[in-house]
């Protein structure tokens, strides 16, 4: 199963357990303050999961690893290219 699928379905799970609920489908009766806090519920998931998915985002960048010999290489990859354009008549 793909990540995407596993995302989904969670979601799916998530969603029309909120519907249920919210709707009254399972013939529960939920208290005001429960009620209260289950209205807005998907707006808070989706604030936190923009909170986490700025996190992760900030950490990566603030671990990310030069890679310095892929560097070098790209590096003499690119005067390589120089001198065979300039070779064939491409001036710089």
């Amino acid at each position: 199963m793909t990540k995407l699928a596993q995302w989904l379905w969670g979601l799916a799970l998530l969603g029309s357990t909120w519907a249920a609920l919210t709707m009254g489908a399972l013939g529960l009766e939920l208290p005001a303050s429960c009620r209260e806090v289950l209205w807005p519920l998907p707006a808070y998931l989706l604030v936190a999961a923009g909170c986490y998915a700025l996190g992760t985002v900030g950490y990566r960048v603030a671990t990310f690893h030069d890679c310095e010999d892929a560097a070098r290489e790209l590096q003499s990859q690119i005067q390589e290219a120089r001198a065979d354009l300039t070779r064939r008549g491409m001036r710089f």
